[in-house]
């Protein structure tokens, strides 16, 4: 049978790398069985990119997969892009052995703006071709805002449709909070994804207290907040249906993803998400 590779998406491990460094951190997740992450939300300084690389060949992990936004999320905001940094970001992939790179969302400032978003894709499209010819591959990561419907149709699909460099790193919580069947969506992307966010999707405890039913307003915003970003298993989302669509559909790596641990150490909800995963049936993804 094909089989996927199980990794970590950092974002949910940068306190963990401020704390402890990007080498212990990486140490913690091979000692959980991980062999994959991709890197986001961390500063690629000189130190960070050595440790990372370090880590990489002591633990065996792939750096599956790295970040960099095309241009600033908001006006002179800090931090790498790759429209001013093209030549760092590149050499970055290189010395980290990796060919996948992504952009994590939208500008904010074009975000609600149809014309505006897909200019930026323009510009995304034009970058993925530069980037290939140094062996790289551009994916554009989802969230729930790409499905919002023009003339009938998502604004996910219009990108797709208007794209055949620009790859699509699908995340399956935000396409379920769109509304949309995960399975059946993953399945039409099949040829332009490489990448799959893992994160589960759970209602979480409505928590009432008599404040809250003295003010409808405030009942009302807890009652219709309650969705959660749950560990892999953990949610109501069929998981094994969603891999085998994934990978089916072109996915190498399945990257798990927790936007929020609501306080909860990571490195547990990890363990929890593998645990699941291995139950699962996925113990040689790994």
């Amino acid at each position: 049978m094909n089989k996927g590779k199980i990794g970590v998406q950092m974002m949910m491990l940068k306190e963990k790398v401020e704390e402890l460094g990007a080498y212990e951190t990486m140490k913690k997740l091979h000692e959980l069985g991980f062999g994959a992450v991709e890197v986001s939300q961390i500063p690629m300084t000189e130190e960070n990119v050595e440790e990372l690389k370090r880590a990489s060949k002591d633990f065996d992990i792939n750096i599956a997969a790295m970040s960099a936004p095309l241009e600033p999320m908001l006006p002179g905001a800090p931090g790498e892009t790759l429209t001013d940094d093209f030549d760092k970001i590149v050499k970055d992939c290189k010395t980290l052995d990796c060919n996948f790179l992504r952009i994590g969302m939208l500008p904010l400032t074009v975000m609600g703006d149809k014309d505006q978003i897909m200019a930026f894709i323009e510009r995304a499209e034009a970058m993925a071709g530069k980037l290939s010819e140094h062996g790289i591959e551009l994916y554009y990561h989802t969230h729930h805002i790409e499905f919002q419907k023009y003339d009938g149709e998502y604004l996910l699909d219009i990108i797709k449709n208007n794209t055949s460099k620009l790859g699509f790193e699908l995340d399956v919580h935000w396409i379920q909070r769109a509304g949309v069947n995960p399975v059946e969506f993953i399945k039409e992307y099949k040829g332009r994804i490489s990448l799959l966010h893992l994160k589960d999707y759970r209602i979480g405890k409505l928590d009432v207290n008599k404040e809250d039913l003295e003010d409808m307003k405030k009942f009302f915003e807890k009652f219709t907040n309650l969705i959660e970003f749950a560990e892999v298993g953990e949610g109501n989302l069929d998981i094994k249906s969603i891999i085998e669509a994934g990978l089916e559909s072109g996915a190498q790596y399945f990257l798990i993803e927790q936007d929020d641990t609501y306080g909860r150490d990571p490195f547990d909800c990890l363990k929890l998400s593998a645990e699941n995963l291995r139950e699962l049936g996925y113990a040689d993804w790994f």
